[in-house]
């Protein structure tokens, strides 16, 4: 059984959608010239500033696009949907953002994306600009915790990508920069739990198949398999299971200050992604932390799915400044 969609056709989804991005926000957005997948922030870019070049598959909005702007990213490399960029627009975004003192490629840990930002890179040296690369491995189901190199890039850029924003818009050294967007990332943990699936705009079909009275823990924003599947529990039930994975790997102190977000991974509403954050709020308390931040809503889906993602940043001073530190992008400021 097909889905519905409000597209013209599969095809064209991605194009028409930047198209109309692009038409929503011409104060924060514009493309390079003949290369309409490099999205370059109109405010931020300058010299003497590490560009930040952000990117990956779309289908996960606001993530990446809606990160571009004054004080986070700089540009973003947009790929086909749950698909990386190939390295023209990411090379067309680092030229468009290189304010001399180099350029920092961050997104997700998947292979595709490596691939084609390492070649950009590669490419880009020939034309002498510095490019260095920090993964984002913020899912904590993807990989064991002595293996965090091995883990997925989720919910928790919005996070990450914040801190290294903001170190890029004070004007940290390149060092200083990629030295914060590591830290940032160390100390970010995600976990979700998926409900039913999404349908890719080219075929109408669902992506997976999960059961009426099932949800899986862990489910990837592309559909990867998850860790457990189990019969659906209530709310407070869902996020105990996903809090616990998470506050037993951060191991925080009382008094410790967190940033929090729960984010729908696209058809969950607001009043779902409200009962789990009373709920979270809860677990905060009883474990004595400071909740300093929280976001709650669409900021990093998957199409349609239905399901929702708890990340919690473990803050320190730095990442407090980083991330309290104002910015202006399409569908995100602060």
């Amino acid at each position: 059984m097909k889905t519905k969609k409000l597209i013209n056709s599969g095809a064209d989804a991605v194009d028409e959608m930047l198209q109309g991005i692009l038409a929503a926000h011409p104060r924060h957005l514009y493309a390079v010239e003949d290369m309409p997948r490099a999205i370059i922030a109109r405010d931020g870019p300058r010299r003497g500033k590490v560009g930040l070049v952000i990117g990956g598959g779309s289908g996960h909005e606001p993530t990446f696009l809606g990160f571009v702007g004054k004080g986070l990213a700089d540009a973003a490399a947009i790929g086909n949907v749950f698909a990386s960029p190939p390295p023209d627009p990411i090379i067309a975004c680092a030229m468009a953002v290189d304010g001399g003192v180099g350029v920092l490629f961050m997104y997700g840990n998947y292979a595709g994306d490596v691939m084609n930002f390492d070649m950009a890179a590669e490419m880009l040296a020939l034309d002498e600009i510095e490019v260095r690369t920090v993964l984002t491995t913020d899912d904590v189901a993807s990989a064991p915790a002595d293996q965090r190199d091995k883990r997925r890039g989720v919910a928790g850029n919005v996070f990450i990508f914040k801190a290294a924003g903001a170190a890029c818009d004070l004007l940290y050294s390149f060092d200083d920069v990629e030295r914060a967007a590591r830290h940032a990332n160390a100390r970010t943990y995600t976990m979700g739990v998926a409900l039913s699936p999404c349908s890719l705009p080219q075929t109408l079909r669902p992506n997976f198949l999960i059961g009426q009275g099932e949800m899986e823990i862990g489910m990837g924003i592309h559909g990867e398999p998850g860790v457990a599947r189990e019969p659906l529990k209530p709310a407070d039930a869902v996020t105990d299971e996903l809090m616990d994975s998470i506050l037993r790997e951060m191991k925080a102190d009382r008094g410790d200050r967190v940033a929090v977000l729960v984010n729908s991974l696209g058809s969950t509403p607001m009043m779902e992604l409200y009962i789990m954050m009373r709920r979270v709020k809860s677990r905060l308390d009883d474990a004595g932390l400071i909740l300093h931040t929280s976001l709650v809503g669409n900021y990093c889906t998957s199409l349609e799915m239905a399901g929702a993602s708890i990340t919690v940043m473990h803050l320190d001073d730095e990442l407090q400044r980083l991330i309290d530190h104002p910015c202006d992008c399409a569908m995100f400021a602060r």
